[in-house]
């Protein structure tokens, strides 16, 4: 998929698996239409990923070639590296994916993602920092909300992927051991952390789809 200033609303920097990766297919399978679609519309609609440089609106005078431009020079400095085994986990209420070990590379890697590309965001509106609720958040979390448009960076970032909406106690005892069950054979493998994804939001309530893929060259 190519991409256009016209074409984007919204970019965003991810870790998402390839296409043909079994982990990839699984959530395929998971975000399907079925029993399963009231609880994970809200994670479908942005794409299977962990959020390394979170959604942003580009600022006045920059365009698609830019963000291929600085997203390639992210990649460039960054080498391969083994993801931590991965499990079902409960981050404020939401079903997803998180690593079992804390990974000095993945922290690394969002990170840079974060720092290298800010001179691309334009600011968030008035709107768009209410739907942080900003007034619920820690010190820490409004503070990075201020510099960097989301309230989880640098050390208050987590990597998580994204399976479910938040979901009330019996709602996480009905649909965790499932998860657990249809992500197993997929994250037995093995897999590296091999390149970075740009995501793109071509309009306002748009799912968001993956536009470029850029592997690491350090």
């Amino acid at each position: 998929m190519t991409a256009s200033a016209a074409a984007i609303h919204r970019v965003a920097v991810y870790y998402a698996p390839a296409a043909d990766d079994p982990l990839a297919l699984a959530a395929a399978s998971w975000f399907a239409p079925g029993p399963r679609q009231a609880i994970t519309t809200p994670a479908r609609h942005y794409g299977f990923h962990a959020t390394l440089k979170a959604p942003f609106r580009l600022r006045d005078g920059c365009g698609w070639s830019d963000v291929l431009a600085a997203a390639g020079n992210l990649a460039c400095g960054v080498r391969p590296f083994s993801l931590p085994p991965l499990a079902v986990a409960v981050p404020h209420g939401f079903l997803a994916l998180r690593e079992t070990n804390p990974s000095p590379p993945l922290q690394a890697l969002a990170d840079a993602a974060v720092a290298e590309l800010d001179h691309l965001r334009a600011p968030p509106a008035a709107a768009e920092i209410a739907r942080r609720q900003p007034e619920r958040l820690g010190t820490a979390e409004r503070r990075m909300l201020d510099r960097w448009g989301y309230p989880y960076c640098f050390a208050t970032w987590f990597f998580h992927m994204t399976l479910s909406q938040r979901l009330d106690a019996a709602e996480q005892a009905h649909w965790r051991p499932r998860a657990e069950a249809h992500f197993a054979p997929a994250l037995a493998l093995p897999r590296q952390v091999d390149a970075i994804a740009l995501f793109v939001q071509p309009a306002p309530d748009v799912a968001f789809t993956e536009a470029a893929r850029l592997p690491f060259r350090g």
